[in-house]
């Protein structure tokens, strides 16, 4: 970052400005025969440039300043804040909203090729959503790691160095059945058992792993340690949303390969994987973001427990046996926003006021989503409407505290509602009524000293002053201070007239650095609360996936299944 610009130079410029179509230019250095190739964007426009980079497989460091160029003695500061690479980002515009974007690490355990364990982590952090997998390796045979990887669809696979050319075969089959896979080499020391035992451990802050139903799966705790520490290096903040580690275990469901997942066309085409199409593109009615993608996940582990299928079942059926209240639901549903990825920017750091914003209008649906499942039969609508916390506490914070009209970059100012701080009420005041304080406090003078003449100036050498004709000036009060003495006139100061060119000369830098301290500790007040904001949005997203359903088999005239057991 410089300025209103981010600049690359140096090798960095002459790639980036190739990919992105940007004017090359340089720099002067001491010896002007050496020139320094730099090119850039603008601030306001980054994402897109991003996305771009990205996209080409790409890891792109983002270098911010680290403090205010008016106090900066020299250099401004810089550090690298978070890189973003395909698979670690939260950036809006680079996210299907549909599915997950989940980095993989891959290790494997065993010591031989022949026979051996697979050791696989997914994190999503765009969602927060962490799971770990082990898989047996027999006679060599990495179909299972191939089925579970093109499965959970990464857009980037980590791996040790040394393994990178040891499982090249493995590795090209990977790339040909998901085209931009990005495979990252990694630090071997990473991926050891006890250094990632600790790094899980000490996120979790926990002292063992059995609470995540984990702590025997060695290779699968190598590779999901591997995967935080790369997560860590990357964002560089703090990961508290991150709270949970699920082990990715196939129990329960019927496991597809990934031959079957692509001749049933699940999710994609059998030409162009398109997912227009498939089958998830018939059944997909999703209201929410969050429901979008846990019906896609549904139906990539379909379910074998008839309970479970039964329990389902019901629960559209109740759905179809009051339409008014399904309509309403839905309508309700529509109207919330992506709570899983705004809850992560705003975790991270890079929400705006337009998240915040977003976080609030879905707030303010669900108390009347609860009420709608209040009367709900035992199930699992009564269980979303009972477990669904209405979070009034944080809609009401952001109502009152940010406006509704707040732009999107933070250092704008108009973030922060009136009559939400008190110093912040001031300073707007002194902004917008600055000259009528000033005719204000001329009047007053005019009365205390009597000098019906008596009148407030400016200039730039003294700012602002009383001026009185010079027959007067043996009227003026002692705390008046002279400042100047003209032909026919006297100016003075007073410290209540410098107090008040003080604050308004100075109300509007702390009027921006004012809101964006306000906003900032609001988004942490928000992000404090994480874990409750991700609870109910995953509730929500199993009121959406069954509401999808119900209005699948509503609009499509599908007929409830009996389910049966044996031959």
């Amino acid at each position: 970052r410089m300025g209103d610009f981010y600049e690359m130079f140096l090798d960095d410029a002459l790639t980036a400005s190739k990919v992105l179509g940007i004017t090359l230019t340089s720099r002067s250095s001491k010896n002007d025969e050496n020139k320094i190739p730099m090119c850039g964007v603008p601030f306001h426009a980054v994402t897109g440039y991003l996305g771009k980079l990205v996209k080409a497989g790409f890891r792109v460091a983002i270098c911010e300043q680290t403090e205010d160029p008016k106090q900066a003695k020299g250099i401004v500061k810089r550090e690298v804040i978070r890189v973003v690479t395909p698979g670690v980002t939260t950036e809006e515009q680079l996210l299907d909203d549909k599915s997950n974007c989940y980095v993989c690490a891959l290790t494997l355990a065993g010591g031989s090729r022949k026979q051996g364990v697979a050791g696989l982590g997914f994190l999503d952090i765009s969602t927060g959503d962490f799971l770990v997998s082990e898989l047996d390796l027999v006679a060599g045979n990495f179909d299972p790691v191939v089925d579970e990887i093109t499965r959970m669809e990464p857009a980037e696979l980590l791996l040790a160095e040394p393994e990178r050319d040891r499982l090249a075969a493995l590795l090209d089959m990977l790339q040909a059945l998901l085209p931009g896979l990005c495979i990252t080499s990694r630090p071997e020391m990473d991926f050891e058992e006890d250094a990632a035992r600790l790094t899980l451990t000490d996120h979790f802050r926990t002292t063992s792993l059995a609470g995540f139903g984990c702590e025997s799966m060695s290779a699968g705790i190598r590779a999901a340690g591997a995967l935080l520490v790369y997560i860590q290096e990357t964002q560089k903040t703090e990961l508290s949303y991150i709270r949970h580690l699920r082990p990715l275990t196939h129990s329960g469901y019927l496991v597809l390969d990934e031959s079957s997942r692509r001749n049933l066309e699940l999710t994609g085409t059998i030409i162009g994987g398109r997912r227009e199409g498939s089958l998830l593109s018939v059944l997909d009615l999703t209201c929410t973001p969050m429901g979008a993608r846990l019906l896609r996940s549904r139906l990539l582990f379909p379910l074998q427990d008839r309970r479970q299928i039964q329990a389902r079942l019901d629960a559209v059926e109740n759905l179809l046996a009051d339409p008014g209240r399904h309509r309403d639901l839905r309508k309700n549903l529509e109207q919330i926003y992506d709570l899983e990825r705004l809850c992560s920017r705003l975790v991270l750091g890079h929400g705006n006021a337009r998240d915040m914003s977003a976080m609030k209008v879905s707030l303010g649906r669900l108390p009347a989503l609860k009420e709608l499942l209040a009367d709900s039969p035992p199930g699992l609508l009564h269980d979303i409407g009972d477990e669904l916390d209405e979070l009034a506490d944080l809609h009401d914070l952001i109502d009152r505290a940010i406006r509704d009209d707040a732009p999107v970059t933070l250092r704008d100012g108009n973030l922060i509602r009136e009559g939400f701080h008190e110093e912040l009420d001031e300073l707007i005041v002194l902004l917008r009524d600055g000259k009528q304080i000033i005719l204000g406090l001329e009047q007053k003078e005019r009365e205390r000293t009597g000098i019906a003449k008596l009148k407030v100036g400016y200039n730039r050498v003294f700012g602002y002053y009383f001026e009185v004709r010079r027959s007067q000036a043996g009227a003026i009060p002692a705390d008046f201070i002279r400042k100047q003495t003209l032909v026919n006139a006297e100016r003075f100061i007073t410290p209540e007239l410098k107090e008040l060119e003080n604050k308004i000369s100075t109300a509007q830098e702390k009027r921006l650095e004012l809101e964006y301290t306000l906003f900032v500790d609001i988004r942490n007040r928000i992000a404090g609360q994480s874990e409750r904001i991700l609870k109910a949005a995953a509730r929500l997203a199993r009121l959406d996936f069954l509401a999808s359903l119900a209005e699948g088999a509503s609009r499509y005239h599908y007929s409830k299944p009996v389910i049966t057991e044996g031959d």
